[in-house]
C-alpha cells in the first residue's frame, strides 16, 4: 500500500481559510462525525473541526443537518482542478442528505463544495457508512479536502481512495467501531477490518490512504461525467433495492432499464471479485474460509458453512440424494456480530443431521436456493428445536436468511446459510440468483479442494501401506527408519525400505529405489518388496536373492529398474553380508573410535538390467556400529556432485546422538533435505549391538528318539544357569515337540538345537528337511497334528523358515520382569 507520509501529515486547513496547504500524496487527514438515530452528533473529531469550522464543544448534541449545510445545488461550472468539471453544491450533497436522516440504508459517497465563510471554497470528498446493530449510532461520515490532492504529477487511481485510520484519534466510541467496523466497511474482510481496528485503538488519527490494490467500497463521485452517470444509476439502484423489488413498477421504463442494468453489473463485479478471492489454495480448510469471508460483510453478515461427512473426511464422491440421516459438518461460521456471539450455541465442528421441514432440508435435497425474507418466530422456534440446551432463536429470529447449495457435477456437497442483520434490507429475488451463482463457484472450488485432499489421502494410503511398520528392536539390533515424500503434490513414490527376521537371529536389512516417480513406481516398489520379502524368507544369499529379483523385474517388463542394497546382519557372528545392485554405498559408523566410512562394495547393475553378475562381502562389525543405509533422494542435488552429498552423509552419521530417532534426524537435517528436495527420501539405520557368546547355547543332536529326552535335559539346566527356571516347563515341552519333528524327517544326522537369550528367549531346532510343517487340525483319534498348536498356543511367536541346507523351525518365550 502507497502510504506516503507518516501520519503526521500536516492536514488540510478548515473552512473559511484560502491557502491550501497540500499534504504529500498517499495520505490526507480526514473528518469524522458520528451521527446518533436522532440526527444529533455524537463525535466530532479535530479534522472535522478544521474542515467544517465549527469547534467541537458547539457541535456535540447539535442535529447534523445544521452543521453540515444542505443549500441547494449550484449551476455546473468547470473548476479547473485535475477532476474536470462536475456539478457542486453546497454542503455534502442530495446522497447525504438522504444518509443524514436515515433513509440511505447501504454505505454511499459523493464528491461535493462547501461554501467557506471567506472568498475561497472547499472541495469536499465524503463517504457515509450506516451502522447497524445495538447501540445509539445510526451513521459514520467521513469527510476529506479534495483540494489536497491537486498535485499535477500525481499518478494516483482515484478510483482506489479509500478510508482508513492512524495517529492522534480524538474519537471516544472507538471501541463501539472497532466491534461495528466489518458490518460498515462491506467489501473488507473481518481480518482486514481488524487491521484497520487496531490502528484505531492503539495510534488513533483518521487518515485517507491511496491504494493502488485494494478495492473500494463505494467510489467518491469525482466529477467526471461517467462516472458521475454511473454513479447516479447506483444510488437510483440502491435506493430501489432499498423500496423493495416492486418499486421499479412505477418508474419510467428507461429509468428502471438504468436501475436493472445498474444492479445486475454491480452483482457481476462483485460475483467477479468474490470469484478471484477464493480457491487461491488447494487446501480444503482454507478454501472453506475463503468462501466464508468472501461474502462477510458485504453481501450478509453471517455465513455458516456445512458439508457432507463424506467430503469432511476426505472420503469419495459422495452418493444419492441427502435425507434427514444425512450428517451435516459446520465447518466455518463468520459473521459481524460481537465476538464469541456465536461461538457458544453453534460451534464450528459440530454434526447434525436436517429435519425434513426445515428451509435446509429443501435446499439440500432441491439443490435449489430457498429464500426466506424474514425469519419469524415461529419458524425460529422451529428451526431452534434441533439444537439441544442451547436457544439460537435470538440470533436468528426477524433475520433475512437465504440457504444456497454448495454442488459440484450435480451432487450436493453442501450448503451456506446466509443471514442479515434486521436492520439491513432483507434478501431478494436477485440476492437469490446471485447467492446461487456464488454458491455454483464456491461448490467447484470446493470440489477441486476436495478431489485434491481425497487424492491426496489416497496417495498417502498407497504409500503407507506399501511400507512396512518396522519393529524398533530385532535379534541383536535397534533399528530407525525416515520416509519423506519428494513433493507435496506427488507423495507417492517407489523408494523403500525394510527388515526381514531371519533363522540363526540374523536380520536382513534393505533399502530400495524404483526409477521414476508416481503410482507406477510405487506399484513396481511393491511387487519387489514383496519379493525380497519372500525370497529373504528362504534364507537366499544376498548375490543369489539380487539374482533372482533381477530375473523378476526382466519378466515382469522392460520398464522395470531399480538400485537395491541387501545386508545381513548376524549378531552372533558379529558379521555383515552385504550386496548391491547399482545402489549408493552404506555407511559403517565404528563404535570404538566414532570414526565412519563408505563401505566399499560391488556396486553392481541396477534390478532389471540383466545379464550382470551380482557379488557380495562380508564385513566384521563390533557391537555398538551403526550401519546407514538410505536412497540417493538424500544425498544427491541437481547440479552438485554426489561425492559432496555421501561425505555429508558420512560426517552426520558420525555425529554423536542421544537415540537412534535423534541420529536420523541429524542426517535429514545436516543433508538439508527439508528445502528443494525433489527425491523420495528412504533412511534406514541399525545399531549392531551383537548378542555374546555366554547368551547363546548349542547343540548336536541325533536322529533317534531318546535325544528327545535329553533336549528337554539340556535346555531345563541351561535356563536354570540363565535364572530363567520359571521358563522350563513350556519351553522343555515344545522343545519335545520341535526335537521329535525333526528326528521324523530328518535325512541325515543333522539336527541342531539352539538357544538365545536376547529381548526374548529364542529357541530354534534345524534340520535338512525342505518340507515346511503348518497347522493342521486334529480329531481325537488323530495321533499327529497336536505338537504344532502347543507351540501355538505357549509360545509368544512362532514360524519356520527355508534354509539352504533344510528349515529351521522356531518360537519365542517373553522372559521375565526384573
Amino acid at each position: 500500500m502507497d502510504r506516503g507520509t507518516e501520519a503526521g501529515a500536516t492536514p488540510s486547513p478548515g473552512a473559511g481559510n484560502g491557502a491550501v496547504e497540500h499534504t504529500a500524496a498517499g495520505r490526507i487527514p480526514l473528518a469524522v462525525v458520528v451521527v446518533d438515530r436522532d440526527g444529533l452528533v455524537s463525535h466530532w473529531s479535530s479534522g472535522a473541526r478544521r474542515l467544517f469550522g465549527a469547534p467541537k464543544e458547539e457541535a456535540l448534541g447539535r442535529h447534523v443537518v445544521d452543521l453540515l449545510p444542505v443549500s441547494g445545488a449550484l449551476p455546473e461550472e468547470t473548476d479547473g482542478t485535475p477532476f474536470g468539471s462536475h456539478a457542486t453544491f453546497d454542503g455534502l450533497g442530495p446522497g447525504l442528505d438522504s444518509s443524514l436522516d436515515g433513509r440511505l440504508p447501504y454505505p454511499a459517497a459523493g464528491r461535493a463544495r462547501l461554501t467557506a465563510a471567506g472568498p475561497g471554497r472547499t472541495d469536499v470528498l465524503w463517504w457515509a457508512y450506516p451502522l447497524v446493530g445495538p447501540g445509539s449510532e445510526r451513521l459514520l461520515v467521513l469527510a476529506a479536502d479534495a483540494a489536497a490532492m491537486r498535485h499535477e504529477d500525481d499518478d494516483v487511481s482515484f478510483e482506489r481512495i479509500a478510508p482508513g485510520f492512524a495517529l492522534h484519534t480524538d474519537f471516544p466510541g472507538a471501541e463501539e467501531l472497532a466491534r461495528r467496523l466489518p458490518e460498515i466497511l462491506p467489501s473488507m474482510s473481518v481480518g482486514e477490518g481488524a487491521r484497520i481496528v487496531s490502528q484505531v485503538l492503539e495510534l488513533g488519527y483518521p487518515v485517507l490512504e491511496f491504494s493502488q490494490n485494494d478495492r473500494v467500497p463505494v467510489t467518491p463521485d469525482w466529477g467526471v461525467p461517467r462516472r458521475a452517470e454511473r454513479r447516479a444509476r447506483r444510488e437510483r439502484a440502491a435506493r430501489t433495492q432499498a423500496a423493495g423489488a416492486s418499486g421499479t413498477q412505477d418508474l419510467p421504463d428507461d429509468e428502471r432499464e438504468d436501475l436493472e442494468y445498474v444492479a445486475v453489473r454491480e452483482r457481476l463485479e462483485f460475483l467477479n471479485e468474490v470469484s478471484g478471492r477464493i480457491g487461491t489454495s488447494l487446501d480444503l480448510s482454507q478454501t472453506i474460509l475463503e468462501v466464508s469471508r468472501a461474502v462477510v460483510p458485504r453481501f450478509t453478515d453471517v455465513a455458516g458453512t456445512y458439508l457432507r461427512e463424506q467430503v469432511v473426511a476426505g472420503e469419495g464422491f459422495p452418493d444419492g440424494v441427502p435425507d434427514t440421516t444425512t450428517m451435516w459438518h459446520r465447518v466455518a461460521l463468520e459473521h459481524t456480530d460481537e465476538p464469541g456471539r456465536w461461538d457458544d450455541v453453534v460451534p464450528v465442528g459440530e454434526a447434525m443431521p436436517f429435519p425434513a421441514h426445515t428451509p435446509f432440508f429443501q435446499c439440500m435435497t432441491t439443490g435449489e436456493p430457498v429464500l426466506v425474507p424474514r425469519i419469524s418466530e415461529q419458524m425460529g422456534h422451529m428451526i431452534a428445536a434441533q439444537f439441544e440446551k442451547r436457544d439460537i432463536r435470538p440470533l436468528i429470529t426477524h433475520r433475512s436468511m437465504l440457504v444456497v447449495p454448495l454442488k459440484a457435477r450435480n451432487v450436493v456437497l453442501g450448503f451456506m446459510i446466509l443471514l442479515r442483520h434486521p436492520e439491513r434490507v432483507e434478501f431478494n429475488d436477485m440476492d437469490r440468483v446471485t447467492g446461487a451463482e456464488l454458491a455454483a463457484r464456491a461448490g467447484l472450488v470446493l470440489d477441486n479442494a476436495r478431489m485434491y485432499t481425497y487424492q491426496e489421502s489416497v496417495a498417502e494410503t498407497l504409500q503407507d501401506s506399501m511400507l512396512p511398520t518396522i519393529a524398533p528392536r530385532m535379534a541383536g539390533c535397534d533399528i530407525a527408519t525416515r520416509y519423506l515424500p519428494g513433493t507435496l503434490l506427488g507423495r507417492v513414490g517407489g523408494d523403500w525400505f525394510d527388515s526381514v527376521k531371519l533363522p540363526g537371529s540374523r536380520t536382513a536389512l534393505v533399502v530400495g529405489d524404483v526409477m521414476g516417480h508416481g503410482l507406477n513406481s510405487a506399484a513396481m516398489m511393491g511387487q519387489l518388496r514383496t519379493a525380497v520379502q519372500t525370497m529373504a524368507a528362504l534364507d537366499l544369499p544376498p548375490a543369489q536373492l539380487l539374482r533372482n529379483l533381477d530375473d523378476l523385474a526382466q519378466r515382469l517388463g522392460d520398464s522395470y529398474l531399480a538400485t537395491c542394497l541387501y545386508a545381513v546382519y548376524d549378531p552372533i557372528a558379529g558379521e555383515l553380508h552385504l550386496a548391491n545392485a547399482g545402489h549408493i554405498p552404506p555407511v559403517l559408523v565404528r563404535a570404538a573410535d566414532g570414526r565412519s566410512e563408505l563401505l566399499d562394495l560391488p556396486t553392481g547393475a541396477p534390478i532389471g538390467v540383466g545379464g550382470v553378475p551380482f557379488e557380495a562381502v562380508r564385513v566384521r562389525v563390533a557391537p555398538g556400529d551403526r550401519l546407514v543405509m538410505c536412497t540417493d533422494g538424500l544425498v544427491e542435488v541437481r547440479g552438485e556432485d554426489i561425492g559432496v552429498g555421501l561425505a555429508t552423509l558420512c560426517e552426520s552419521a558420525a555425529h554423536p546422538a542421544a537415540s537412534m530417532d535423534h541420529a536420523c534426524d541429524t542426517i535429514i537435517r545436516a543433508l538439508n533435505t527439508c528445502g528443494g528436495r525433489k527425491d523420495d527420501v528412504a533412511l534406514l539405520m541399525a545399531r549392531l549391538n551383537g548378542i555374546a557368546s555366554e547368551d547363546v547355547a548349542v547343540w548336536r543332536l541325533a536322529p533317534d528318539p531318546v535325544e528327545v529326552g535329553r533336549a528337554r535335559a539340556v535346555v531345563r539346566e541351561q535356563l536354570r544357569a540363565w535364572s530363567l527356571a520359571g521358563l522350563a516347563d513350556n519351553a522343555e515341552l515344545m522343545v519335545g515337540e520341535l526335537v521329535t519333528n525333526a528326528v521324523q524327517h530328518t535325512h541325515s544326522r543333522r539336527i541342531e538345537l539352539r538357544l538365545v537369550r536376547g529381548d526374548t528367549l529364542l529357541c530354534e531346532v534345524d534340520d535338512d528337511d525342505h518340507t515346511l510343517p503348518t497347522l493342521v487340525g486334529a480329531g481325537p483319534g488323530d495321533e499327529f497334528g497336536r505338537g504344532l498348536r502347543l507351540v501355538s498356543a505357549l509360545s509368544r511367536e512362532w514360524g519356520a523358515s527355508g534354509t539352504g541346507a533344510g528349515k529351521t523351525v522356531w518360537f519365542e518365550l517373553t522372559l521375565p520382569r526384573g
